[in-house]
C-alpha cells in the first residue's frame, strides 16, 4: 500500500512537471552584442586600463563596432564608431531614451518628477517643452546674463585668491 502511495506522488509530480512546461513557455533569450567575458564581481572593469579610450579602442578592433562590456554588475554596450553611435542616436533613440529609476531620482526629485529623472514619455516630453520656452529661451539667457558673469567673478576670486607679496 505505501508503495502505492509513493508511486501515485510521483507520477503526480512528473504530471505537474510535464504540465508547467506546456503551459509555460520560456521567454527567447536576446541576442547580445559579443564581448569579453565579464569576472564574477569586477566585470570587464579589470580590461580597462590607465587610458579607457584606447583600452576601449582595442577591444573594439577584437569584438567589432558594437560591443558589451559589464562595469561591475551593469551591462554596458559600446559603440565604436559613427555609424553606430548614429543607430543609437537616431534611428533607435526611442529605445534608449528610459534611465533605469534609482533612488537618487525618487527623492531627489520628488517621485521622479522633474525633467532629469522622469522616465521617457508625454510628462518628460511636456517638461522639456517648458523647459526650452521658459527656463532656457534666448530672451531669459540673455536676462541673466549680468548674474552669470558676476558669479563667474566671485567663482574665480573665491578658488584664486591674489594673494599679496610683500617685498623687504
Amino acid at each position: 500500500m505505501e508503495n502505492l502511495w509513493a508511486l501515485l506522488a510521483l507520477v503526480f509530480v512528473a504530471l505537474l512537471i510535464f504540465l508547467s512546461k506546456l503551459l509555460y513557455k520560456r521567454t527567447p533569450e536576446r541576442k547580445l552584442p559579443p564581448g569579453p567575458k565579464p569576472w564574477p564581481i569586477i566585470g570587464n572593469l579589470n580590461l580597462l586600463g590607465s587610458v579607457p579610450h584606447q583600452s576601449v579602442h582595442l577591444l573594439s578592433q577584437k569584438y567589432g563596432e558594437i560591443m558589451q562590456l559589464k562595469f561591475g554588475k551593469f551591462p554596458v554596450v559600446v559603440a565604436s564608431s559613427p555609424e553606430m553611435a548614429k543607430q543609437f542616436l537616431k534611428v533607435h533613440d526611442m529605445a534608449f531614451a528610459a534611465r533605469p529609476a534609482l533612488a537618487a531620482g525618487k527623492y531627489t526629485s520628488y517621485n521622479y518628477s522633474d525633467m532629469a529623472w522622469a522616465p521617457y514619455g508625454p510628462f518628460w516630453r511636456q517638461a522639456r517643452k517648458i523647459y526650452l520656452i521658459q527656463v532656457f529661451s534666448a530672451k531669459k539667457l540673455e536676462s541673466f546674463k549680468d548674474i552669470r558673469a558676476e558669479e563667474r567673478r566671485n567663482f574665480f576670486s573665491s578658488a584664486f585668491p591674489i594673494r599679496e607679496t610683500g617685498s623687504a
